[in-house]
């Protein structure tokens, strides 16, 4: 069940629930709506004025932020008393449950992985999640070429050489004998293993390919988008361990998956077996597909090299290891880029329906709302019998669905209904209407998307009504 233990979050919405009350006659920022539709009481509802609040985490990029229209939306900081936001923006807090509150419509990350986003438990209570993949692909990309060279020329251990022998005052005396003790090898001529072809993979690819690499890749879901946007010479194989056989580097740059059939220490053991001895694995895509412990092993026993941007208790010392701070999108341009696609994604989402780049609901691309239409989204269970019994509240209140669309992903469906309130001509209440769509079994949330920015939305939460 949600989490609503806290006093604020109960005293929020009572506060909305009393606001939303006072007022009579077809406003949508009270209860919804009252009895007796026209399709003239349909010109109040774009002039009142309101808007959708969005709350944030972290320091979200002000170029982002300067996507959402000030007219319709306000931006507000995670010290914001107010309970009662719409959306929320962040990028690497780690997001509690508590800290949704019941009037939040949706959450973005900016940036790809969402682990530190409840993604389940959003499932759960009806809320979709964002992520904004490729806004900070070149970014990594850069970095992951900057690896290959790390990896390939011991540059960090030269510039540390130089400080020790600046601090001596030795520096220009040794700097041409010691200059040996760094050697390495140049990346043209040399084979890259880029494992995931997304947008980063696909990214790294290509441009290795541009510095005279040959270049082999691994992706069993490879999108047309990103098979565009691969270099003409690439091989494709069947499995990592062919992929990185003959491979002087390896990158990787596939997602995190706990659980079983997940990507946890994926390269163990048994691929990098396949390793050649001096092997270099560049890893910007999370620290926990690699087995420390067997990454530990072939680097004792060789001059293979480990370039990773992520903290690792085990190997952040080794001579063969290089560990970054977690810099591949610690960019500007990647952190505007990232924050105005998660800033697009809400404001459409709250807008309009549109749900794109999310990570548990499915993807859905509306067409305009007809003239004189009240749109109304609905989330519920993805179970048998709840879309006829979601139709037959309309069929009941006599009212005319003109377009719907209806998706699903996993144990969530997502329905878009655009509605006539002429059809009917008895007056009916649409704020009874839509307490009975929202308590309709299977169903979790119901919004209208119409009218006053932030208003129109309904929860079903075990059993009991919240507006």
């Amino acid at each position: 069940m949600i989490s609503l233990a806290n006093s604020a979050a109960r005293r929020s919405l009572r506060t909305v629930s009393q606001v939303r009350t006072l007022s009579s006659g077809i406003d949508i920022d009270v209860d919804h709506y009252s009895s007796g539709w026209n399709i003239d009481d349909i010109g109040e509802f774009t002039a009142k004025t309101g808007k959708y609040q969005i709350k944030t985490f972290n320091k979200i990029s002000e170029k982002g932020l300067a996507r959402f229209k000030p007219e319709k939306f306000e931006i507000m900081g995670s010290d914001w008393d107010s309970s009662n936001a719409n959306a929320i923006l962040l990028r690497s807090h780690k997001l509690q449950e508590s800290e949704i509150d019941v009037s939040v419509r949706a959450i973005a990350r900016c940036g790809a992985g969402t682990n530190n986003v409840p993604v389940a438990r959003c499932s759960e209570l009806g809320i979709p999640v964002f992520n904004t993949p490729g806004a900070n692909a070149n970014a990594v990309k850069e970095l992951v070429l900057c690896g290959m060279l790390l990896g390939s020329r011991r540059i960090v251990d030269g510039v540390n050489h130089m400080k020790d022998l600046g601090a001596q005052g030795l520096a220009k005396e040794r700097v041409e004998k010691d200059k040996s003790m760094f050697g390495g090898q140049e990346i043209k001529g040399k084979t890259l293993a880029v494992i995931g072809l997304g947008h980063i993979g696909a990214s790294t690819a290509r441009d290795a390919a541009a510095l005279g690499m040959d270049i082999v890749g691994y992706d069993p879901g490879l999108s047309i988008d990103s098979a565009l946007k691969l270099p003409n010479e690439i091989t494709l194989t069947d499995s990592i361990a062919s992929a990185v056989s003959n491979a002087d580097y390896i990158s990787i740059n596939i997602p995190y998956i706990k659980g079983e059939n997940g990507t946890h220490g994926i390269i163990g053991k048994d691929v990098i077996s396949s390793f050649k001895p001096n092997a270099v694995l560049l890893n910007f895509a999370r620290g926990e597909l690699v087995d420390s412990e067997a990454m530990k092993e072939f680097l004792d026993n060789g001059d293979g090299r480990y370039v990773s941007d992520f903290p690792d208790d085990l190997l952040w010392d080794h001579k063969n290891a290089v560990v970054l701070p977690h810099l591949g999108a610690s960019t500007e341009e990647a952190e505007d880029a990232a924050a105005a696609m998660a800033a697009d994604t809400i404001s459409d989402y709250l807008q309009t329906g549109t749900i794109v780049n999310s990570v548990n609901f499915p993807a859905v691309s509306l067409p305009a709302r007809p003239d004189g239409a009240i749109r109304m989204s609905v989330i519920n269970k993805n179970q048998p019998g709840v879309l006829a019994s979601i139709t037959d509240v309309f069929a009941k209140a006599k009212l005319n669905i003109v377009q719907q669309i209806n998706q699903s992903r996993g144990d969530v469906a997502y329905n878009v209904l655009d509605i006539d309130p002429t059809a009917n001509h008895e007056a009916f209440s649409m704020k009874d209407l839509q307490k009975e769509l929202t308590m309709t079994d299977g169903v979790l949330s119901s919004r209208v998307v119409f009218g006053t920015p932030g208003c129109g939305y309904a929860r079903n939460i075990d059993g009991q009504y919240w507006v």
